[in-house]
């Protein structure tokens, strides 16, 4: 078979062989505790599964408009406007399947072959992969840890090109838990402002995770910006909806025109229930009774993974939103565990799945070598026997 340049360059995912591995052990009744999920493991709130059970009742199963229901962009709207000071009309919103779907569509629109995409690393694995699938290049700014694995504005300046199309920032972030301040998003925006050509690609999936600090759409700061930017959200982790598949973006409106129009060629409207549904999360009071019940717990166990981390003695990013605890596996390298070599963070994954039955994410394909990635989406219980093991495997290795 005769396969395309374009399928051929897209990576294959370290993550998806772990995690498939861990399932499979786990299907097999091998005691697996699993820190790769990349999902709230809270059950969808029941007022939203109530209002999907009411579309069904009222016959809400038929085709909507390609980019979206005006129910469901009306209330992206109004969140827009009263949670993150955007204002938008309901013709630059694009309800997608997803929020990598509404990544996809705006990749899509923006770049073409010979364009540059600014991607700040660690950074979510597909952000490469999609930029290469339109033909464009991923130009990849490694964040340092002194700068607390932000980007900075010199950085940013020291990296943009003639050819650089955009950029895509991802805050709060995955996998690092990193999370801009305002001012510290402003001082990128400004430093964009004087770079006309560069669109921004805001990934705001997990703006409602968040850990005492606040974020801000770089949209906000001013109207030169937010011409350039598209925002990109979704229900699936702040609603826990990742199955529901409803993403969304805020953009100019040529640039909504672009991408509703190649959805419409593509995948055509997104799931009709799900969309009345997602209404109903985004405008109901309970919505906030939820995210805050969910982020209280989030945040116990992310103060209970640091804790035990730090007794465990390797070096971790501390998040300030999402639910990933990043780990520095370098000091491992070159050593073995019950006679398995170490030289990579795949090693480390491989061998702590193996013979300790715990599954934690490699982060090569995340732009960071040195580190494996731990989700804290799963019980306390299993957070302290995943890092009991986790201490064992490092004291074990010699």
């Amino acid at each position: 078979m005769s396969l395309s340049k374009r399928a051929l360059g897209v990576s294959p995912s370290l993550t998806l062989a772990i995690s498939a591995k861990a399932k499979k052990m786990k299907a097999d009744g091998l005691d697996v505790v699993s820190f790769g999920a990349g999902e709230p493991d809270f059950d969808t709130p029941a007022y939203i599964i109530d209002a999907a059970k009411e579309a069904l009742d009222k016959g809400v199963t038929r085709y909507t408009p390609a980019s979206g229901t005006v129910e469901l962009r009306k209330a992206i709207c109004e969140k827009l406007l009263r949670e993150n000071g955007v204002t938008y009309d309901i013709n630059q919103i694009v309800v997608s399947n997803g929020a990598k779907h509404s990544l996809s569509n705006a990749i899509r629109a923006l770049v073409e072959a010979g364009d540059e995409v600014i991607i700040p690393a660690p950074y979510w694995l597909t952000y490469p992969e999609l930029v290469k699938l339109s033909d464009g290049t991923p130009v990849i700014a490694q964040l340092l840890p002194e700068n607390g694995f932000k980007l900075t504005p010199e950085q940013l300046r020291s990296i943009i090109t003639p050819k650089t199309k955009a950029i895509i920032l991802n805050n709060p972030s995955n996998p690092t838990g990193v999370v801009y301040s305002k001012e510290e998003i402003a001082a990128l925006a400004k430093e964009l402002e004087n770079h006309k050509h560069v669109y921004i690609i805001s990934d705001e999936i997990y703006e409602k995770l968040v850990y005492g600090v606040e974020t801000q759409s770089i949209a906000a700061c001013s109207e030169e910006i937010k011409e350039r930017t598209v925002i990109i959200n979704g229900m699936s982790k702040a609603y826990a909806m990742t199955g529901w598949r409803i993403g969304y973006t805020a953009s100019s409106l040529e640039l909504a025109k672009a991408m509703g129009s190649i959805q419409s060629h593509s995948t055509s409207n997104p799931n009709s229930i799900a969309q009345y549904a997602s209404v109903r999360a985004l405008s109901d009071k309970k919505g906030e009774e939820f995210l805050a019940e969910m982020n209280g717990v989030f945040k116990k166990r992310r103060d209970l993974m640091v804790e035990l981390m730090n007794k465990v003695g390797l070096d971790i990013i501390k998040p300030e939103g999402a639910f990933y605890v990043m780990v520095n596996v370098k000091p491992l390298f070159g050593k073995t565990y019950d006679g398995a070599e170490i030289k990579t963070a795949f090693d480390v994954a491989s061998v702590m799945l193996d013979k300790l039955y715990t599954a934690v994410i490699p982060c090569e394909s995340f732009g960071a070598n040195d580190y494996v990635r731990l989700s804290y989406a799963t019980g306390e219980t299993e957070i302290r026997k995943g890092l009991e093991r986790f201490e064992k495997f490092v004291k074990g290795c010699i």
